[in-house]
Parts: C-alpha cells; sequence; structure tokens
C-alpha cells in the first residue's frame, strides 16, 4: 500500500471547472477545454467536469439547430478525444448532439482515446426566461439506447453509472442543469443504483440570490444522497443579450462544502478537490434507509431502477499528490466561530435538558456531584446548576463536594472552592486520606506504611472511596449522583470500574468529548451564564494542566498528568470521531492526521486557540498513539457495556451500549493493529 497516497486512501480527486465560451465556436472551445484538462492531469484529477454545452455555447438560440454547428461540434469532440487519450481526467463535457430526428443536449463522458457514454437532459425549463423545448427534446425516456458520436456507437441516457476498475468506489452519475431543480431528480435514483459522484453541468444564467438557490439545491443533494456532488456553470463569454453568466463551481460531500471558486471570474476557473470515496460508502452502510428508499422505488417500476453500468480503467496518478480538502484538526470542535458557538449552546442545553427531564422524572432528587477543579467536574458542576435554575429550584439543592485524597494540589483544591462557592451551591468538603489509609492497611499494601508504591491498587482505593461516599451521601441526603467523566475517557477506558468515576446515577457529560469540554466552559463565560465571580474561576480552570492528581509527585519529577498515559486528546479525539462516525480503518485515520497535524501552521485552529498551544505531531507519533488507542478502546469494551444514563450530545456519536456503539467486551484488535503495521514509521 502507498500509504502516502490519496487515491490509495480512499480518494479520487474531482474538478469543477467553467471557462470562457467562444459563442458559435466549437474549434476553439474544443481548445479551451483541452487546456484545462491538461492543467486537471497536472493536477491528478480523475474526473472533470465542463459547463453545460460549453463546446457550442448555451445561449446561441435557434443557431443551436445549424448543420454548421451541429458538424462543428461532432469535431470538436472527435478532437478532445483525440488529443486526451494520454489524459488522466475522464472530461466531462456538455454538447447539443443530434439523434433520430431530434436534438439532445448532452454531457459527453471522455476518457482514453474514447466516448465511453452520452447522458442526455432529462427535464428541459420552458419557463420564464428559459425556452429549451424550442431546440431540444427530453432525454429521460431514453435509457438503455445508443448514439453515435464522433463516428462510435456509444450508450445513451439518463441511466448511465461510469464505474472505474481500479477504483471501484468512483461510480459517476451526469444530470444536466434543471434535472437538479425537480423534484426528484435523475442523480437521486443513480445514487440508490450507486453512483457515488453525481455530477451537474449547468448554464443557470445569475440573477439575485440564485447562487444561494443552486447551493442548497447542490448541498442537499450531496447530503440526502450521500454522495459528493460536482457542480459546474457557464459563465465568461455566454451572450448577455439579455441574461448574464456568473461561473459558479462548487462541490459538496454528504453536505458538506468540499471548495467553490469565486463567482464572476474573468478566465477560466477550476475547483479541485479530493472526495472521500470511503466515507461516502461508510455513511451508506450505516444509514440503512438508503437502501431501503431504493427497494421502495423498485417495486412495481422496475424499469426505472435498472442502470447501465459502463466501465473504464482511471489509472490514478501515484506517490504522494497531496490531500486537496480541508481537515478540521478537532473534528467535535468547529473551527467558525458562529458554528462553534452554535454547537456550544446546543450541547450545553443538550446536558441541561437532559439532567432536568431525569430530575422531575424521579421526584425531583438533589445533584450530588464531586468536584476537583478539573474541566470535566467543573463542567457538569455548571451543567447542574443551570438545571437547578432552569427549573426554578434553589441552586443550594446541589451538593458539591470536594475529596481531596493523597495527591490534590493546593491549586485545584482551591478552584473547586472558589468555583462552588462563586456558584452559590452547598458546598463540603471530605478529606479521603484516613479512609484510604485504612483501606491500604486493610489490603496489606505497601504504601500503607509509607512505601511510595504507587500502583493502580494505590490509585483506585482513592477513585472508588470518592464515588462510595458520593453514592452513600446521595443515599443521605436524597440526591442522585451526577457523573462527570467524558466521551474520550470512555473511549480510552480511563476511569475506575464499578465503584469509581465511571458509574453514577445519570452522567451529563459521557456524550461530549474532552476537546469540546474546553469551549463549552468558555461559551458559559462569553454567552453570561453566570457572573463575573464565577467566570474568573472557570477561567482559571481552563488554563489547568488535565491531571488525575492520584500519585504524589517526587521532587525533581513531573506532576501527574493524563495525557503522558493514553495520549494527547487531540490526536486521540481526532482517532475517537473517525472510527466512531466513519468506521475508517487505522492506515486512513493516520494518514489523516498525518495530514492535519503534521504542520502547525497550516490549515485552521478552533476560536480562541493560543499560538503557545498548537502543537504539531509526526507521523512516529501519530502511529504510536493510535495503537494506544487500538489496544485501550479494545481492553475497556466491559467498562463502557455498563454505562448508566446520559444524553447523546454530538452527531460523532457516543459510547452509549444502547444507543451508537455496541461490541463485545471480549472482541481483540487484532485485526486493527495488524492494519496499523503498514503505518510507515517515517
Amino acid at each position: 500500500m502507498e500509504f502516502y497516497s490519496a487515491y490509495a486512501q480512499g480518494f479520487a480527486r474531482v474538478a469543477a471547472c467553467t471557462m470562457p465560451v467562444a459563442l458559435a465556436d466549437p474549434e476553439a472551445n474544443a481548445r479551451t477545454v483541452l487546456e484545462i484538462a491538461r492543467e486537471c492531469h497536472e493536477d491528478g484529477v480523475a474526473v472533470a467536469v465542463f459547463p453545460e454545452l460549453c463546446l457550442s455555447g448555451y445561449s446561441i438560440d435557434d443557431l443551436l439547430l445549424q448543420d454548421v454547428l451541429l458538424n462543428a461540434v461532432q469535431t470538436a469532440i472527435a478532437t478532445v478525444v483525440e488529443a486526451s487519450a494520454d489524459l488522466v481526467p475522464m472530461l466531462v463535457v456538455g454538447a447539443p448532439l443530434r439523434h433520430g430526428t431530434r436534438l439532445l443536449n448532452c454531457a459527453v463522458v471522455i476518457k482514453g482515446g474514447r466516448v465511453l457514454g452520452v447522458a442526455p437532459k432529462s427535464y428541459l425549463p420552458n419557463y420564464r426566461e428559459f425556452y429549451e423545448r424550442r431546440h431540444f427534446a427530453a432525454g429521460d425516456d431514453l435509457r438503455g439506447t445508443t448514439i453515435r458520436v464522433a463516428g462510435s456507437d456509444v450508450p445513451l441516457g439518463p441511466d448511465l453509472i461510469f464505474v472505474a476498475s481500479d477504483l471501484p468506489d468512483l461510480r459517476l452519475h451526469v444530470e444536466i442543469c434543471e434535472d437538479m431543480w425537480v423534484p426528484v431528480p435523475p442523480s437521486a435514483e443513480a445514487a440508490l443504483a450507486g453512483a457515488t459522484v453525481l455530477a451537474n453541468l449547468s448554464g443557470s444564467p445569475i440573477t439575485i440570490a440564485r447562487a444561494e438557490d443552486r447551493r442548497l439545491l447542490v448541498r442537499s443533494a450531496s447530503f440526502r444522497n450521500n454522495a459528493a456532488y460536482v457542480f459546474a456553470a457557464a459563465g465568461q463569454g455566454e451572450s448577455t443579450t439579455d441574461l448574464a453568466w456568473d461561473g459558479q463551481t462548487m462541490v459538496y460531500e454528504c453536505g458538506d462544502l468540499l471548495g467553490e471558486t469565486e463567482r464572476f471570474p474573468v478566465g477560466p476557473r477550476r475547483t479541485v478537490v479530493d472526495v472521500d470515496l470511503d466515507r461516502i460508502r461508510q455513511e451508506r452502510l450505516r444509514q440503512g434507509t438508503f437502501d431501503d428508499n431504493r427497494r421502495g422505488l423498485d417495486t412495481g417500476r422496475p424499469a426505472r431502477s435498472q442502470v447501465h453500468e459502463v466501465g473504464f480503467e482511471l489509472a490514478p496518478p501515484t506517490g504522494d499528490i497531496g490531500l486537496r480538502r480541508k481537515l478540521d484538526r478537532y473534528p467535535f470542535v468547529p473551527d467558525d466561530p458562529e458554528r462553534l458557538a452554535l454547537d456550544c449552546y446546543e450541547a450545553y442545553h443538550i446536558q441541561v435538558a437532559g439532567l432536568m427531564q431525569r430530575f422531575e422524572a424521579i421526584g425531583a432528587p438533589k445533584a450530588v456531584i464531586g468536584i476537583s477543579g478539573g474541566l470535566d467536574s467543573t463542567h457538569a458542576l455548571i451543567v447542574a446548576t443551570r438545571a437547578m435554575d432552569a427549573l426554578g429550584r434553589p441552586r443550594s439543592d446541589v451538593l458539591a463536594f470536594t475529596m481531596p485524597g493523597f495527591a490534590t494540589g493546593d491549586t485545584t483544591k482551591s478552584l473547586a472552592t472558589r468555583l462552588a462557592t462563586s456558584l452559590g451551591v452547598t458546598f463540603e468538603e471530605i478529606d479521603i486520606k484516613p479512609a484510604a489509609e485504612q483501606l491500604l492497611k486493610d489490603l496489606d499494601h505497601p504504601a500503607a506504611g509509607g512505601g511510595a508504591t504507587y500502583d493502580v491498587t494505590y490509585e483506585n482505593v482513592q477513585a472508588g472511596l470518592r464515588t462510595d461516599y458520593l453514592f452513600r451521601l446521595a443515599n443521605q441526603r436524597g440526591g442522585i449522583v451526577v457523573g462527570t467523566g467524558d466521551l474520550s475517557e470512555l473511549a480510552l477506558g480511563w476511569c475506575t470500574y464499578g465503584v469509581g468515576d465511571q458509574m453514577s446515577h445519570y452522567n451529563v457529560n459521557a456524550g461530549v468529548p474532552k476537546t469540546l469540554i474546553q469551549h463549552l466552559i468558555r461559551w458559559s463565560i462569553d454567552s453570561g451564564q453566570f457572573d463575573d465571580a464565577a467566570n474568573e474561576v472557570l477561567g482559571e480552570i481552563l488554563e489547568q494542566e488535565i491531571t488525575p492528581e492520584l500519585i504524589p509527585t517526587v521532587e525533581g519529577q513531573r506532576t501527574q498528568a493524563t495525557e503522558d498515559t493514553v495520549g494527547p486528546y487531540a490526536l486521540q479525539d481526532f482517532t475517537l470521531y473517525h472510527v466512531l462516525r466513519r468506521g475508517y480503518r487505522p492506515t486512513k485515520i493516520a494518514f489523516l492526521a498525518w495530514h492535519a497535524w503534521h504542520d502547525a501552521a497550516a490549515g485552521e485552529w478552533p476560536p480562541g486557540f493560543p499560538d503557545d498551544r498548537r502543537p504539531a505531531y509526526q507521523l512516529r507519533e501519530i502511529r504510536h498513539w493510535l495503537e494506544v488507542f487500538c489496544r485501550r478502546f479494545f481492553a475497556s469494551q466491559f467498562k463502557r457495556s455498563a454505562l448508566p444514563n446520559g444524553p447523546k450530545v454530538s452527531a460523532g456519536g457516543t459510547m452509549s451500549p444502547r444507543g451508537d456503539w455496541r461490541m463485545p467486551s471480549d472482541a481483540a484488535a487484532t485485526a486493527w493493529l495488524a492494519d496499523l503495521e503498514r503505518v510507515p514509521t517515517s
């Protein structure tokens, strides 16, 4: 496997192209198409899509019916076929073609020195500024037929899907302009029949707000069809006798914008991006209703669901051609400030609403919560506080306990105390050291006599006691234990099972990854959820290093840090998202992580990320922590199989055995680790 090859990793590079058109001059337009095609070849593009009727011009009116023009179009197609024989990209160009006694508005698909097939426009607009039926016949009934183009008989129909034999997940369907605007486009049926990349050649004159309409249609088509949608509109050179043209190009994938060019360009423009074919396949694999919809359409209309597959060999470039798509370092945390603020608003209120419903359903108990001064317990505390506010109950019904142990620092203890005080909740301190010392003594543990044996028993004695106290306090004071552990910790098994922080009566943080927690706290500050005194403490908590504070710090040594053991949460949440939401293999996750993380100066960061906290990770580190993730993820399923209730928050998924994630606790990571072995160390 070529690890650094985008094609080997399941991507296909596509280009949505617009070009200056020479009206009624197919020879000149063929030259322009070939110039752009050669640029696409140099860029390693697999599919290049051009505008509607680009070989003739869209806006030539009755000249479309002239034999001189139509003959010249045939010659132009032959020129493009011959000159592109050695180019990688499959070219999709627009042309008017004669068929029987009528003229068709067509997309001609060219690859490897031949015309692979022709897709006719199915739906012809004949309203407002459009009058295409004056010149063309609709092609929606031309399934399973042929047409003669450039001296050869080739497949014709709106049902053609072009399948790459050496990249089998690349399955292209083509439709033209208005086809996208009807309630059930040809591309929808093609997607149900297996097409993964949907192309649209558009003329589409521009009027105010039409660009937004197109974007809405393209985005929704890609989202609804779990597909990539490549859109290319006519621009410079089209007649402005009565209309204008903006040359809009864009590519969406499963509802996400991968790229677009500026509108109203002078000269040709190309949106060149890498489409993730694995993502499309995985989305369809998970959404069973996608195929159910195909079965429903098949009932009573078998002829409509049949497609004609046309095979071809792509012969994509090998080696490292880069990756042309935006990659989120933090897939759970948007880079866009407005989107991040909305995500935080929704996440926060999902958690609050979940806890409110639980309170009301079981008789309005108090909220019992252990706070350490760290991120997770801080966020759970402010969620519980806001839930009481929303229910009209006093904040004193939130019972916050800090329980210092052998390694609790003065800073975190002070932060926990100040936060509880500023929020106005009931606050108490319980020193667990005497109970922990007694338990260690009962266990005949070396640390009971002052020895420096800081093993898992030593740590879990403290973690278990804290949880034990919380449950007994809940019994005593009529409350429920509000859990604080987050999604990332559950994935990595970084929690104490049973009588430990894995257990609670209701865990508000179970669906929130570690990398999002800090942004939720920052959002609560920025949005004025609490007063200045509380906000000051919250800001200080955000500056603290993540630590369980279970092992005493030895002079001259680094304080116990969670990420030294489980790995950087930035990398582990990156992996978690792509395992849980996308089902990717370790080799692909490593490839994506390397592109996202190897250069801290490249790409975007979430809002508010300080420059001095922007790390970079090289492939050796990425591979190491991926192995840690795989081993811990499989070894810890037994903890996730017994999770308490808690709301799903992110579309990225959750670990609930009643929801997004179910697996046997005795499964092995062998196959995943074997795949990881294919990742180079440099």
